[in-house]
């Protein structure tokens, strides 16, 4: 699958638009667009394949979904943002939506993307490493449930907010089966972001020098997503869970130059 956006993106994506979020094709460049989004009011701009669309007006008509993609797989995206600080979350790459109920439950965290955060959010999930920034990052808490099935959710919330510290951060990262690295370069400039997930490791590269090599990886089904919108989260070794909206003054964008993704298809 391969898409250089020529016009209007591929009938197989989803426009997901929430609040401010808009989606402009000009110059085979997508831009992923949020304007004067305000505080308190969530505002997406998204682009995914997971989503059901079913009379094809541009977005969702309900919650259906279809994770077509396992590893193993390789996906390239050429991006630029436009700010080196956005205001709120951005990427692309596979995730499962954990935060949209299915059935009236909501499923454990997997991804396997390049994703990006400013503060105030803080999702510590590797000992030692900021909890934002941009990022190559996997979460996998599906491989880690097994090992840990026998505490309770609860229990090892308790458990982080009276230890805390490094023990509590490590409790936290084998919980969340979760490996990542810091991006240092300017993403305001067109680079290439290439990723290749398979079975037992993923490996993640920038305009061809790895960045990450991570065992544990998601098994999948996943779903394809890039986004950017003007969120935040929290979530730390002590147990301090919140969620927002934040005011994400003028216009902030993410472009995308092509997506492409090299498996059998879905």
């Amino acid at each position: 699958m391969q898409d250089h956006f020529e016009g209007e993106p591929l009938p197989r994506w989803t426009r997901w638009l929430q609040g401010t979020g808009r989606l402009e094709s000009g110059e085979s460049v997508l831009r992923l667009v949020t304007r004067a989004a305000r505080a308190g009011q969530y505002s997406d701009a998204q682009l995914d394949d997971y989503h059901a669309d079913p009379k094809g007006l541009g977005n969702p008509s309900g919650l259906k979904r279809k994770w077509p993609w396992r590893p193993p797989l390789r996906m390239s995206v050429r991006a630029r943002a436009s700010h080196s600080e956005l205001v709120g979350t951005a990427g692309f790459g596979f995730w499962n939506d954990p935060f949209t109920l299915s059935g009236g439950v909501t499923a454990l965290p997997e991804a396997i993307w390049f994703f990006y955060a400013s503060p105030p959010s803080d999702l510590a999930l590797v000992p030692g490493a900021p909890g934002r920034g941009w990022k190559a990052a996997i979460v996998n808490t599906t491989f880690t449930s097994a090992l840990f099935s026998s505490v309770p959710t609860a229990l090892a919330i308790l458990w982080a907010r009276l230890r805390g510290g490094t023990i509590a951060a490590q409790w936290v990262q084998r919980i969340s089966g979760a490996h990542e690295a810091l991006l240092s370069f300017d993403w305001t400039q067109w680079h290439t972001y290439e990723l290749e997930w398979q079975r037992e490791a993923a490996m993640f590269w920038v305009d061809g020098t790895v960045v990450l090599s991570a065992p544990h990886p998601p098994a999948g089904p996943l779903g394809f997503v890039t986004w950017v919108d003007n969120q935040f989260a929290v979530a730390t070794p002590r147990g301090e869970f919140r969620f927002g909206a934040l005011d994400a003054p003028g216009e902030q964008w993410l472009d995308l130059d092509w997506v492409q993704i090299e498996a059998n298809d879905p």
